[in-house]
């Protein structure tokens, strides 16, 4: 089961748009890039609010009055809205692409379309979709680079990997910006040290490859002797021979 619980202190006011629903438990439904949000998905997410309510130590620990569901999608889930409202709920727009679903509901629920957001506000969001504008991506990165805590560095790394990966024409484009490419360098740091790092063992095992090569092939040359006897003669185990003979 994908499931996300944000549990949130009855203190703390969020001023998020997204996060103004929030009560005491929150459960997440997201909907990667062309996946479906279906009326079979809508009870899927009920139960995992229904299951979560269920886990509490103790009777009612978790009232339902406290827990909200937030589902999460690209484009506008027309025919689940329809099913919907033909059954009672009641479907607000409370924000530019969040959907309040009130009345005949279990627990305080909402559906946040994507593509339909305010870029400005939730580019976070903006840049998962496989079509991200290059505003949207601006905007995060520009947002991001005022990110200081370790965990908030933590996500932005997540969210950039998932937009790179859906985006790559897009990143090239915005990689060739001096200013936009130094604040990719800068959020990504720790990924482009990976990859050198990866680049330059790889560089090594090449290298050492090339050299083993070579030493076989100078000692059959030298000494007449067969592939077998010259590794054989370097020491090779078993496992290296066998690479190496399929080489030559």
């Amino acid at each position: 089961m994908d499931l996300l619980v944000i549990k949130k202190d009855p203190s703390v006011v969020v001023k998020n748009e997204i996060g103004k629903l929030f009560k005491r438990f929150n459960v997440f439904e997201y909907k990667g890039s062309g996946d479906s949000l279906s009326i079979d998905d809508y009870y899927k997410t009920i139960s995992y609010g229904c299951l979560y309510k269920a886990l509490g130590e103790h009777v009612n620990e978790i009232p339902a009055e406290e827990l909200t569901l937030t589902m999460i999608r690209e484009a506008y889930p027309r025919e689940l809205f329809r099913i919907l409202e033909g059954s009672g709920v009641v479907i607000t727009e409370k924000y530019k692409g969040i959907y309040y679903l009130s009345g005949k509901v279990l627990f305080d629920t909402q559906v946040i379309v994507t593509g339909a957001m305010d870029g400005k506000k939730h580019p976070g969001l903006k840049i998962l979709s496989k079509n991200a504008q290059e505003e949207d991506v601006r905007t995060f990165l520009q947002e991001a680079e005022q990110a200081k805590e370790p965990g908030e560095r933590s996500n932005i790394d997540a969210v950039l990997q998932v937009s790179v990966s859906e985006n790559a024409e897009l990143f090239e484009k915005i990689r060739r910006d001096e200013r936009m490419c130094q604040a990719l360098k800068e959020l990504m740091k720790d990924e482009i040290a990976k990859e050198v790092a990866d680049g330059r063992a790889e560089e090594r095992v090449e290298a050492t490859t090339d050299t083993n090569l070579g030493n076989i092939k100078e000692l059959m040359k030298n000494m007449k002797w067969t592939a077998e006897q010259a590794m054989k003669a370097l020491g090779f185990s078993e496992a290296d021979c066998s690479k190496y003979s399929a080489m030559l």
